[in-house]
């Protein structure tokens, strides 16, 4: 068993301080076009740099495993779980979040379908749903509802409001 640090007066174990957080790194990240220096802990992911730091607060926060999806957003075009990846490795990439789709007040086709749809229920999962659906309509997997559904597997509804998804992404892959 290794030897433990005892919690003497004025030692970091007394003053609940294991081990100091580490320095600070200059981040650039560009989000839904705008380029964003941020401070940060190298250790933070993403998600909690969209959530935390640029108050962004449309990316979902589900599992923070990478199991719901509900953290999706695209970099360079490609959905990720953002709550898997650190800032830090973001630099020089093109992050879009739910907040970067609508053109000022005019949504996004899918968006747009989503409401007509009612393909939500509590809308919490809906940010993430949507933006997997935008890449799966970009990266050609929306030809057949089984092929939607197969492709937005890795996003959860916990209230199940799949077959208005399926049918909002299908609407928006032949609209587009």
């Amino acid at each position: 068993m290794p030897p433990t640090e005892s919690a003497t007066a004025g030692s970091p174990v007394a003053a609940g301080v294991a081990n100091p957080a580490p320095l600070a790194v200059s981040v650039g990240l560009t989000v839904n076009g705008r380029l964003h220096r941020l401070d940060l802990d190298p250790r933070t992911s993403l998600l909690d740099a969209l959530r935390e730091h640029l108050h962004m607060t449309g990316t979902k926060k589900g599992c923070n495993q990478g199991a719901c999806g509900a953290c999706t957003v695209l970099v360079d075009g490609r959905r990720i779980n953002s709550c898997l990846t650190l800032a830090v490795m973001q630099q020089g990439t093109r992050i879009t979040t739910i907040e970067g789709l609508a053109d000022g007040d005019t949504l996004h086709p899918l968006q747009a379908a989503f409401i007509e749809h009612d393909a939500f229920q509590c809308g919490y999962c809906t940010p993430g749903q949507i933006i997997s659906g935008v890449a799966c309509i970009a990266e050609g997997h929306a030809g057949s509802l089984d092929e939607i559904r197969a492709w937005m597997s890795g996003n959860i509804c916990r209230c199940g409001a799949y077959p208005g998804i399926v049918a909002a992404v299908d609407q928006a892959a032949r609209a587009g």
